[in-house]
């Protein structure tokens, strides 16, 4: 999953940076309105969490656009403002979902995931291929019963993988998804993490290259 955090206060945006990529999420941030917009401009992603009170284009106006440009992006809204009113002009901005200042971190994940899962066709709450399996919320993976211990990246990676049923996803994808902004388009990133999947996947491989497309997860033959 690849989110867009929109928080004024460094502190904060760093510190759901942090906590939010430690989930194998795929983690931007954006300190006001305007440079919000510009890397909804450039990336793809899957949900942004929106404070509202933001210096420069306000946090309803960015709001509005989302739910007029990118519909296919959920919006978490955040604000330290909790009234029922409060609640309600924030949903009918076009918000998906409204946390309210306090709020604890692990329903922040859980309203995240919820979010993710509304913003297409669902996946099956734990994802199969062969003897493969992935929890997606508890962030495991067993092979033929064998938990298998990766890295965030190798399990953000394999995600995106098992996600595309079968699909051929090209390496540019995978670091759309997987990276963040600052990734290398030129990094060889993806090779590696896919190199140690391959590894820590085993025999009888399923992790399969088609040269010059992408990779793709299949039974072997």
């Amino acid at each position: 999953m690849r989110v867009l955090v929109v928080e004024d206060e460094p502190f904060m945006a760093e510190a759901l940076q942090a906590g939010l990529r430690r989930e194998a999420m795929a983690v931007d941030l954006a300190f006001d309105g305007e440079s919000a917009l510009e890397r909804l401009a450039c990336h793809d992603y899957d949900v942004v969490v929106l404070d509202r009170d933001l210096p420069g284009v306000h946090g309803d106006e960015v709001c509005r656009r989302l739910a007029d440009q990118y519909r296919s992006v959920r919006v978490l809204m955040l604000t330290a403002a909790s009234s029922l009113d409060d609640r309600v002009d924030g949903l009918r901005l076009g918000a998906d979902d409204y946390l309210p200042k306090p709020f604890d971190f692990p329903e922040l994940v859980a309203r995240l995931h919820a979010l993710h899962r509304r913003a297409g066709t669902p996946p099956p709450p734990v994802l199969e291929c062969a003897d493969l399996r992935l929890d997606p919320y508890r962030r495991e993976v067993y092979r033929d019963g064998r938990y298998l211990r990766l890295t965030r990246k190798e399990f953000a990676v394999l995600h995106v993988l098992m996600a595309a049923q079968g699909g051929v996803v090209s390496a540019e994808t995978l670091l759309e998804k997987a990276w963040d902004e600052h990734a290398d388009p030129f990094t060889n990133a993806v090779r590696i993490a896919i190199s140690a999947l391959r590894r820590k996947l085993g025999e009888p491989a399923l992790l399969h290259t088609m040269t010059g497309v992408g990779y793709y997860l299949a039974p072997a033959p």
